[in-house]
Parts: C-alpha cells; structure tokens; sequence
C-alpha cells in the first residue's frame, strides 16, 4: 500500500480523501501543516503556491487541495475567498446575501484543485467542478462547510444530505480526486 501525506486541518476533506484513494490502495496520512494562501483569481494558483511552500518541509510525496464556491450572480463571490468567508459569516451569511434571489438567479459552481507535489518537480494540477445552486434553507448534517446550502444540478438534495460517498459521485472533490486516481493508476 501506498502512503501519501494530504495537508489539511480539514477533517471533512481528510475522510473524503482517504475513502477515494483506499480503492486504489493509497493510505491517506493527514499533515497539519500551515502554508500562505495567496491572494489570487484561481484556485490553482493557490494551490501550486501552497505546494512550492511545502516542498521543502516534507521528503516525500504530498497533495493538497484548495476548494472553493464560486456563485454567478456574485461574480464568482466568495471564490477563492470561500474559507474565509466561512469562518465569518457562514452559510447564513451566503442565505442573507441570496434571500430575494430566485432559482435561476443562485447558480453556483463548487470548484477544486488537488495539487499534487513530489519532491524538485513541478506540482501536477487536478481540477473539479460540480455545477449547482444554492438552496433556501440549510438541510443536512452530513459534510461541512457549504454543503448544507448547495444543491448539485441533477438532485434535489444538498450534499449535506448525502453520505460522504454519495457526495463523492458528483462532488467538485470527487471529480478531481478521480483525475488523481487515474494518474497514480497510470504512474
């Protein structure tokens, strides 16, 4: 079995990790390591800065994720913002700033860039997106973060009202971690 280091402090993003990768016999070890998220327009950007950051405190294999929601009405608000506007004003905060809003008017895309960082090379990017909306009300206690309030195109419920793998088929996260599985099958 392989091991490879995630660095988060994310426990929600470490489960989702560790069940994808455990199909292909990756043994997912959490890292709490802090790294600069810069200010920038893209999620990659954020995550290769992150990777190059940590290159060097670690001598083996890592990845790291940098998510985000972007929702179309706000200009892509709150991005790659979206932890920090967490922390602050929660997914009460997104409902207040929606409130007047119809269903067409509170599409969102969830966003995500796995990057994927072996010692003196070049991060490899992994990208995701899950296109959806925002809901009225939060629903679920599955998940963390936003996933109360978003709704993936196709289903009725929010991602907080799936199990982790469920949420993994359609998620922005399951999508780009499948692209990380397919390089390490092809590795």
């Amino acid at each position: 079995m392989k091991t490879i280091y995630f660095i988060t402090s994310n426990k929600g993003k470490l489960v989702e990790f560790q069940q994808m990768l455990s199909t292909i016999d990756v043994k997912v070890v959490q890292k709490n390591l802090g790294y600069p998220e810069i200010q920038a327009d893209k999620l990659e950007d954020v995550a290769c800065y992150g990777a190059e950051y940590l290159q060097n405190k670690l001598n083996q294999p890592f990845i790291l994720e940098d998510a985000g929601l972007f929702i179309k009405i706000l200009n892509g608000f709150p991005g790659v913002y979206s932890s920090y506007v967490f922390r602050t004003i929660g997914c009460k905060g997104i409902l207040n700033i929606l409130e007047d809003k119809q269903k067409d008017e509170r599409k969102a895309v969830f966003r995500s860039a796995v990057s994927y960082k072996k010692q003196d090379k070049p991060s490899i990017i992994f990208v995701g997106e899950c296109y959806g909306s925002i809901s009225k009300q939060e629903s679920g206690t599955h998940g963390f973060g936003y996933d109360p309030i978003f709704i993936p195109d196709g289903e009725t419920r929010t991602f907080a009202q799936m199990e982790v793998k469920e949420k993994n088929i359609y998620s922005h996260r399951g999508k780009s971690l499948k692209k990380l599985i397919d390089f390490f099958k092809n590795e």
